[in-house]
């Protein structure tokens, strides 16, 4: 049985359409319900995350089970910052104990990034390792050889910043990660346009059957686009486009249509298949986005 994410990815031309699962630190499966009512009538599956931006949450294996317990397709997320092989391939193998089958492996910021910079490194794989330790998986066997049966069967993502420098290194690092096994790539906030045309554009013609799920971000007002221009490492935005917000009669409303246009042109892309929404107004600006980009609710 296919996840819903590789039966849309795979087997149709539809778009898919994900989000990212808020963090959980305390409130029990009554937090976690109420973040599912809001969501899951526009969206195919969402993120799990892991430790997002270096600080501390409830686990990512258990709010992915937790999610997919309320009916939410889960795409966990793994990252290397935390975590030797050993661990990694414990998330995985316990995240397949419970059916889910979509996982998303990437590096992790540093821990420079979160509120414990004090905390130690791990990354004893990078991204592209891990993507092959969860292929390896796969194949009925952990790293060291011992045998797995059955094997699990997931849905292998990665994550690649087309913003980042140099340009034409991205698309050869999410080639890389293709090879390792990679299917779909999840891609950080873009506030280039012709950076993001650019890299979607190498990856069309170089990998047409990789993925790709550009990230649109829903914020209120200028100070949440400074704060991730000067605190999120791998996030640059333009000065104008922060101005544009500043500058508007309706702050609010500018920070919106900023990402109305963001998602209509990331979807026009060549090999996007969809568009990832990571929601920090937490206001009726989720639904009027998806209202606006022709989704209808499931329920």
């Amino acid at each position: 049985m296919m996840s819903r994410v590789s039966e849309i990815l795979e087997n149709t031309k539809d778009q898919l359409f994900t989000v990212e699962f808020p963090e959980v630190d305390s409130g029990g499966l009554d937090r976690i319900a109420k973040h599912v009512n809001r969501i899951s009538p526009w969206f195919d599956a969402a993120n799990s995350t892991d430790n997002t931006a270096a600080h501390a949450h409830a686990s990512n294996t258990a709010v992915a089970i937790a999610m997919k317990i309320y009916g939410v397709e889960p795409i966990l997320q793994i990252v290397c910052r935390d975590k030797n092989r050993l661990a990694i391939q414990s998330d995985l193998m316990g995240a397949a104990l419970h059916g889910i089958e979509n996982v998303v492996m990437l590096t992790g910021d540093d821990v420079s990034a979160g509120d414990e910079p004090e905390a130690r490194r791990v990354f004893d794989l990078d991204g592209p390792q891990a993507i092959r330790v969860a292929k390896v998986l796969t194949t009925g066997q952990y790293l060291s050889g011992r045998k797995i049966t059955p094997a699990p069967d997931f849905y292998i993502g990665a994550v690649e910043n087309p913003a980042a420098p140099p340009a034409e290194y991205r698309i050869q690092r999410a080639l890389k990660k293709h090879l390792a096994g990679a299917r779909f790539l999840q891609l950080q906030i873009c506030y280039h346009p012709d950076l993001l045309e650019n890299f979607c554009q190498g990856i069309a013609e170089l990998a047409p059957n990789l993925h790709i799920i550009p990230t649109v971000v829903l914020v209120k007002n200028e100070r949440s686009l400074n704060f991730m221009n000067d605190k999120v490492p791998g996030i640059d935005i333009p000065e104008e486009t922060i101005k544009r917000v500043k500058e508007s009669d309706d702050p609010g409303e500018a920070a919106y249509q900023l990402v109305l246009e963001q998602s209509k042109h990331s979807l026009s892309l060549p090999g996007v298949r969809g568009l990832h929404v990571i929601d920090f107004r937490r206001d009726n600006s989720l639904e009027r986005l998806m209202r606006e980009l022709g989704r209808t609710p499931k329920f």
